[in-house]
């Protein structure tokens, strides 16, 4: 699923109401989890990611998605979760979130399966628990409740919060610039 060339999120929301109550649902683990479908700008099958020193343990590293820079995280391990080796199933999903000035981060997310579409209505989302949940409750959206099962449904924007990207950001700087550094000496 490529939505390159959708306009920015906040465009998409506004005049796209058919995808309003959409989330994209995947697991990690036994457990889902849901995101708007409006933040979810492709899903690509597990690729080689570079790791970036001095970034915290859920940051995989980068990946070059068709000539772009762009950060991965484990969600597993930024939700504290145990560690589990890739499948076949394993992917990426390439997600946008919101910053503060407007303009949008990139990153990629990955997780163990994608599952599917979702319609959540509002009335069927309802807050989350105030106990019990491994998850920071700030980055969790809601609760959306189907009849066979509970599906977290995150905040994207939160799950990576400025402090954070602004930190990948300085880590993904840092190794260009030692990069080209090491290009030049040798």
């Amino acid at each position: 699923m490529s939505t390159h060339d959708r306009n920015d999120s906040n465009t998409a929301r506004g005049t796209n109401g058919s995808n309003e109550h959409k989330f994209l649902t995947f697991c990690l683990g036994n457990e889902h989890f849901g995101v708007e479908i409006l933040r979810v700008r492709e899903i690509i099958g597990l690729i080689a990611i570079t790791p970036l020193p001095q970034t915290p343990p859920y940051v995989k590293g980068v990946m070059n998605l068709r000539g772009r820079i762009i950060p991965v995280i484990d969600l597993r391990q930024r939700f504290g979760l145990s560690a589990s080796d890739a499948t076949k199933e394993t992917c990426v999903v390439v997600l946008e979130a919101a910053n503060d000035d407007g303009s949008q981060t990139v990153m990629g997310a990955v997780v163990d399966s994608v599952r599917e579409v979702q319609d959540i209505p509002p009335a069927a989302i309802e807050p989350p628990p105030e106990f019990g949940c491994e998850i920071p409750l700030k980055y969790i959206l809601g609760m959306g409740k189907l009849k066979d099962r509970v599906v977290v449904l995150l905040e994207i924007a939160e799950v990576i919060g400025m402090r954070e990207r602004a930190q990948i950001a300085g880590a993904i700087k840092d190794s260009a610039a030692a990069g080209i550094a090491e290009r030049r000496a040798a």
